[in-house]
Formats: C-alpha cells, sequence, structure tokens
C-alpha cells in the first residue's frame, strides 16, 4: 500500500512536469537552435535566477551531500565555499560571456571558442572535449533519480528500471521543450525543494533526537572528528586526504570552473540582460543555505542508521525519510529529490546536444540547415550513452561530480585567458589543455586525486597553463586580421564588430553555414525572431563569407 501511494504521487507529478514543459513553450514554435539551447535569450532575472538554482542544487544535494556528511563530514562544506565564490566570480565573467556571445550571436562555450579563435574546428574539438567530461555528470543525475525513484517506491521499483525511468522522462521532457521549459520546471522544483528540506530541517531532529540540542551535543561528543577537517578518517597515509590544503583547492578549482561550465554558461546566454546575472549572482549564495540541511541531516543519520558503506552512504537521508514518514510524504519528497535531477541532467543534455548541432555536426553539409533537429537527436544519443554507463560503470555519486569538474577546469586558459588576452594562440591553447586533460586523467583513474594534499585538477590546470604560455611565448602570434574589438570580450554591446572585422571573420570561416532550421521556420542562428540580434549584429553567408548588412538595433527589453 505504501509503494502504491508514494509511486502513484510520483508518475502524477512527473506526468505534469512534462505537461508544464509544453505549456512553457506552447507558443514558441519555430525560432531556430537558439529559442530551443538558450530560451530566445529572452529569459528574466526570476527565470534565469531558479535555473541557475536549480542547476546548482542536483541529486548530489540530496544524496551526495548527506553521503559525504555521513562518511566524513566536514569536508562536505567545499561545496557551500566553491558555489559561494563562484556566484562572486561570475559577477564578473557571466555578463562579459553573454554580452560576448549576443554581440557574434554564439550559442554556447563551443560557438564562443570557434569565434575566438576563428576556427570552427576548435569548436568541434571542444565539443567532443566537454561530452566526455558532461556525460558522467548526466549518469550521476540519472545514478541519482535512479535510487529516488526504488527508494520511495519501498523496493517495487529496482534501480535498474528506476534509472530508465529518469533517462526517459528527462531526454523526453528536453527534446520537446528546451531551456525555456526547464526554467519553468525549475519555479515547481525549487518550491518543493525548499518546501520539503524547510521541514526536514524540523522534523528529523525533533523526532529522533528531541531538537537540535540534544543532536548536536551528541555530535560533539561521540563524532567529533566528523565536524572538523580533514573529517572522519582522513588524517595518515591510508585516510581520505581530505585536509585544508585539499579544502582550499577544490574551492578555487570548482569555483573558476563553474562558471565556463556548459549548463552555467546556457544560462547565461538565457538572460534578457546582463544585469539579470549580476543580480542573480547577488543573490543567488541564499540559495546555498539549503545545502547544510542535507549535509547537517547525513551526519544524523550516524545515530539513526549506522553502517552504511560505500554508495549505500547516499542513501543516508533517505533512510530516515522512509523509516518514518507516511507514503505520501515520502512521494512528495522524492518527487522533490527527482525534480533536482530531471532539471540539472536535462540542461546538460541540452547543452552536449546545442554543441553537437552547432559546432560538430553543422560541419556537413547536408545537416547545416537542420542544427536543432540534429542536437536533438544528440540529446537522445547523449542521455542514452549516460544510461548505459550507470548499467556498466556505477559510481559513487560525488567522485562523479570531480571528475567532470577536474576535466572541464581544464578549458579556463583558452576560454577566459583567451577571451581577455589576444596574444594566445591557438597553438599555446591547445597544447595546455593536452598537457590539462592528459594530466588529470593520469592522475584520477590511477588513484592519486588528492595528490600531495591538494586537489588533482588544479595541479593540472597549473600545468596547463605553464604550458600555454610558454608555447605562446615562442610561437608567431596568431594572423588574425580582426581588430581587438571583434576577437575580445566586455562587458557590454557598445563595442559592434567592425566591418573589415565581419569580412575577415567570413572569409576564416567561409563554408560553415550559421545555424537557420529554415525547414522549420527558423531564422539565421535562431535569433532574429525575437530581435534577439546584438546592436550592429550580422549573418554571415556560407557561400560567400561576406557579411550580409547589419541588423537594425534590437528593441529594448520591456
Amino acid at each position: 500500500m505504501n509503494a502504491a501511494v508514494a509511486t502513484t504521487i510520483f508518475a502524477v507529478f512527473m506526468v505534469g512536469t512534462v505537461g508544464l514543459g509544453l505549456l512553457a513553450v506552447r507558443r514558441r514554435t519555430g525560432g531556430g537552435i537558439a529559442e530551443w539551447s538558450v530560451g530566445g535569450r529572452s529569459l528574466g532575472a526570476v527565470f534565469i535566477w531558479v535555473l541557475m538554482a536549480g542547476e546548482s542544487y542536483t541529486s548530489f544535494s540530496y544524496l551526495g551531500a548527506a553521503g559525504w556528511g555521513y562518511n566524513y563530514g566536514a569536508p562536505v562544506l567545499y561545496v557551500v565555499a566553491y558555489m559561494s565564490c563562484g556566484y562572486a566570480v561570475g559577477y564578473v565573467v557571466g555578463p562579459m560571456l553573454w554580452a560576448y556571445a549576443r554581440r557574434h550571436d554564439l550559442v554556447g562555450i563551443t560557438d564562443i571558442l570557434a569565434h575566438r579563435f576563428g576556427r570552427p574546428w576548435l569548436g568541434a574539438l571542444t565539443a567532443v572535449l566537454a561530452t566526455v567530461f558532461l556525460l558522467p555528470y548526466i549518469q550521476l543525475q540519472i545514478t541519482g533519480m535512479g535510487v529516488v525513484v526504488s527508494t520511495i517506491s519501498y523496493g517495487a521499483i529496482s534501480l535498474n528500471w528506476g534509472y530508465f525511468i529518469a533517462f526517459a522522462v528527462t531526454t523526453g521532457f528536453v527534446v520537446v521543450s528546451g531551456l525555456r521549459g526547464s526554467a519553468w520546471v525549475s519555479v515547481l522544483k525549487d518550491v518543493l525543494v525548499i518546501g520539503t528540506l524547510g521541514f526536514l530541517a524540523v522534523y528529523v531532529p525533533l523526532h529522533y533526537f528531541d531538537g537540535y540540542g540534544p543532536l548536536l551535543d551528541r555530535l560533539v561528543a561521540w563524532k567529533g572528528e566528523w565536524l572538523t577537517l580533514p573529517g572522519h578518517d582522513g588524517g595518515g597515509a591510508g585516510g581520505s586526504g581530505l585536509g585544508t590544503a585539499w579544502f582550499i583547492t577544490t574551492s578555487l578549482l570548482n569555483a573558476l570552473t563553474v562558471v565556463i561550465f556548459s549548463t552555467t554558461v546556457a544560462g547565461y546566454l538565457g538572460a534578457r540582460d546582463a544585469d539579470a546575472l549580476r543580480r542573480n549572482a547577488i543573490w543567488l549564495p541564499a540559495y546555498n543555505v539549503l545545502l547544510f540541511i542535507p549535509m547537517l541531516l547525513g551526519m544524523a543519520a550516524l545515530f539513526v542508521v549506522p553502517g552504511l558503506t560505500g554508495a549505500d552512504s547516499n542513501l543516508a537521508l533517505f533512510r530516515l525519510v522512509v523509516d518514518s514518514l507516511p507514503a505520501w510524504a515520502v512521494g512528495i519528497i522524492g518527487v522533490a529529490a527527482a525534480l533536482s535531477s530531471i532539471v540539472p541532467m536535462a540542461v546538460f543534455m541540452l547543452v552536449i546536444g546545442t554543441m553537437w548541432g552547432r559546432s560538430v555536426l553543422s560541419l556537413v553539409p547536408r545537416l547545416r540547415a537542420r542544427q536543432k533537429g540534429a542536437a536533438q537527436v544528440v540529446v537522445v544519443a547523449a542521455g542514452a550513452s549516460a544510461l548505459v554507463l550507470t548499467y556498466v560503470a556505477p559510481n559513487t555519486l560525488v567522485r562523479l561530480s570531480l571528475i567532470s569538474y577536474e576535466g572541464m577546469a581544464q578549458l579556463l586558459p583558452m576560454v577566459l585567458l583567451g577571451l581577455v588576452w589576444r596574444r594566445l594562440t591557438p597553438t599555446g591553447g591547445l597544447s595546455g589543455l593536452a598537457v590539462g586533460v592528459g594530466t588529470v586523467c593520469a592522475l584520477v583513474f590511477t588513484g592519486h586525486d588528492p595528490v600531495w594534499g591538494v586537489n588533482a585538477g588544479i595541479v593540472a590546470l597549473a600545468a596547463n597553463l605553464v604550458v600555454a604560455l610558454v608555447v605562446t611565448s615562442v610561437t608567431k602570434a596568431d594572423a588574425d586580421p580582426r581588430p581587438d574589438a571583434d576577437v575580445l570580450a566586455s562587458d557590454s554591446l557598445d563595442a559592434t564588430p567592425s566591418a573589415s572585422g565581419r569580412a575577415a571573420l567570413g572569409r576564416a570561416v567561409s563554408g560553415r553555414a550559421v545555424s537557420g532550421d529554415s525547414a522549420d521556420g527558423g531564422f539565421a542562428d535562431g535569433a532574429a525572431a525575437e530581435g534577439d540580434f546584438a546592436d550592429g549584429a550580422c549573418a554571415v553567408t556560407a557561400s560567400e563569407g561576406a557579411p550580409a548588412a547589419p541588423a537594425p538595433p534590437s528593441r529594448p527589453a520591456p
């Protein structure tokens, strides 16, 4: 009976989620890949806030954070540290990337790199590399949602079926609704997350410990090792190595990486204006307060469900829920946790589809006019690949997340340094990238993370940066005729591309067609339907490599 009640509530909400995604795009036919992938660049401050908060509050927050609190304790606070610092970095970087992409009509991180260095193949290479490091993150969300589905069904639904349900719901949702649908569902998710975690923050300590005082007293008296770095079982030669140096380097690396993470950039580019991003950078850290709840409840579970090991520790919070709450409450909490998987997983799949549709498959002449359709096919393929990985290579949640961040961090020099320093050459950037990726893979997959007590990703990033600078210093400057205003980034739209710069870029990328999705009634680059061209932006014709006439200035946003 309990399983029937909980799964019925879950099923109703999942149907409602897909319906909400359809409602979000009901009047948004056409518009091409820009409407589907970045919401037509028209999302206001509220939708951007809930979307970016939704990307940051994932299944890890319900499962992995509680699991790390259960296993280690204090080291899990790195999540709060890096996200809060990352929003501060995003206050500067977000508007810069938004203005650069809008000025040149770009829809993702691969577009940005291809335009900066004037080489379409670089965008394709970046798409392949980013996909390799993003697939584990999709796998993380599939794993998390599968665990939730199996747990709230009281074991009636197996983990394998739970994984498939996660894949099927999210894939169908994102193919149909795109980024705009994800933003709408994020509103529902945030309401449920805030409500359920607020309830659990009060209920669990009162139900199991008669309040916070007795709970904290027991933690201090019996589990004091969990309350300081390096946490439980963290010291010594065979310990976790999650000490102070690891905490600082991981927080620093992730704070820098999160601002160029493909899903974060998708949120940036979906904004209506740069001020929406600045306001969000100010207010988003407040959302991180919620993260303290699963962390603390994970440590509380040490006294209620002792003995959980390995991946089972990720169930610490849900074991408290299932053992003490009625089935209808378990179902609602399960929905909140499931939506915390669906929203970020949808954006990750959307980003992978966009990267391939825009930067890889567009290099095939027959697919240039069908970028949106090609991207939607890639979404299904990416989700299926992650599902297979979930079946054949399961892993604990946080480890998957760290691999993704450490790998994506190696794009930092080419993106952030490349957009502000003209001298960085493609050869230098790619050499550093190769060294960084090789180093991080060698360290992570041989079990040397942390290495010398610090995050392996930051060691790889240091090697990456040194190689990029050395190779750049000994190679000739890139023979790119475009002026700085067409190549480098700023945080305003005032510096419009010059005619000579547009012509030079047209010659550099001759043969590459912009996204038209003409068969679907889309506009060039999916932008013109809603005044999405930046002031003075233009399309480049593939056949002639010459610039079209500048578009008129965009209408002011209402």
